[in-house]
């Protein structure tokens, strides 16, 4: 193995757990910090919905240091049958401190995700990502994921639905 191509040193700073209501604070921040957007009314009616009844085959999980500062979250659900789709693991949001990137947080939020879904009887992971997003996109693919047999279609709405949408008061 050459020096280039040496995997990045993992370092056991941090453990991964079952999220919690508090964590909610954390992940907005993170996610604010990460994509520049604070989803606020999102972050709050997921955790709500996730957390509230922890329903079989939904999962907030997170990274945390020994001091319990959270590093990384990862969220993902099981669907089935959605067009024609057998059931099947969905992540749909992955993050990790931009300092912290390269010490194994998000490989160990995914493969905590993978095995709460494989436990469960599920054998196939799912996520739907930007095209231009090469950092998730070299990622996901590091994990051994590549296109799926369904294409994603989409229709643009008018701004009002939008903006009310971003405020996260559709989805209640």
């Amino acid at each position: 193995m050459t020096m280039a191509s040496k995997p990045p040193q993992r370092t056991a700073a941090h453990r991964i757990r079952d999220g919690v209501a508090a964590d909610v604070t954390a992940v907005i921040r993170l996610d604010a910090q990460v994509t520049g957007v604070a989803k606020t009314g999102y972050w709050h009616n997921l955790f709500e919905r996730y957390l509230g009844t922890r329903q079989r085959g939904r999962y907030v999980l997170v990274a945390e240091t020994g001091s319990g500062d959270v590093v990384g979250f990862i969220i993902g659900e099981v669907r089935a049958w959605e067009f024609g789709s057998a059931p099947c693991g969905w992540v749909f949001a992955v993050s990790v401190a931009p300092g912290l990137r390269l010490e194994g947080i998000g490989s160990d939020l995914f493969d905590a995700i993978s095995e709460r879904f494989r436990a469960i009887g599920v054998d196939k992971i799912r996520t739907m990502l930007s095209r231009d997003n090469h950092l998730l996109m070299s990622f996901f693919r590091s994990h051994g994921m590549m296109a799926g047999p369904y294409i994603q279609l989409e229709k643009p709405l008018d701004e009002e639905f939008v903006a009310v949408f971003r405020t996260g008061e559709i989805a209640r």
